[in-house]
């Protein structure tokens, strides 16, 4: 397993639509495993593949917080949320590839997902809480939106000003 590069906003290729996955190739299983490690590592609760510059509709999380109870990784192949609730929760959200900004995101706060998993196989299960909003925002990445679309102009230009002085100075590093 290898821990892979973040690609850090703004990037063209955060702002495409992730292309949908066909066979669950082992080369697939792989990055899927790498993703998870990058994931672990940053650390965050959630990653989609055109995060690290992989435009496909793959997504993993593991939104398990308490450190006694074992970690619940997921690998989804192709979200789509199937259902919505009316009610909703906002809730502070930040994104590994715009790190050390957060704001706070209004969303359904219980969606039903559908994917494809490592085994090939369909699953479906209802998210909510934490769990809810983490899906919903990966998903997000793959149809190219991130959580600060959610903000008013002023302040995701804000955002984007910080990220662009961030990655000059990673650059001059």
């Amino acid at each position: 397993m290898s821990i892979k590069p973040i690609l850090i906003h703004p990037d063209p290729r955060l702002k495409k639509v992730a292309d949908p996955v066909g066979i669950i190739t082992p080369e697939l299983g792989k990055l899927a495993e790498d993703m998870l490690e990058t994931m672990y590592d940053a650390p965050g609760i959630g990653l989609a593949a055109p995060q690290v510059g992989v435009l496909s509709r793959l997504l993993v999380m593991d939104c398990v917080k308490d450190a006694e109870a074992p970690p619940r990784p997921m690998v989804l192949f192709n979200p789509e949320v199937t259902w919505t609730s009316e009610a909703t929760n906002t809730y502070e959200e930040g994104c590994l590839s715009i790190p050390e900004q957060y704001a706070e995101v209004e969303r359904p706060a219980e969606v039903r997902v559908a994917w494809t998993g490592l085994d090939g196989k369909r699953h479906e299960e209802a998210f909510d809480g934490l769990w809810a909003t983490c899906v919903q925002h990966e998903i997000d990445h793959l149809n190219g939106k991130l959580f600060i679309d959610y903000l008013k102009p002023l302040k995701r230009q804000m955002i984007t000003r910080k990220m662009v002085k961030l990655k000059r100075e990673k650059a001059r590093a």
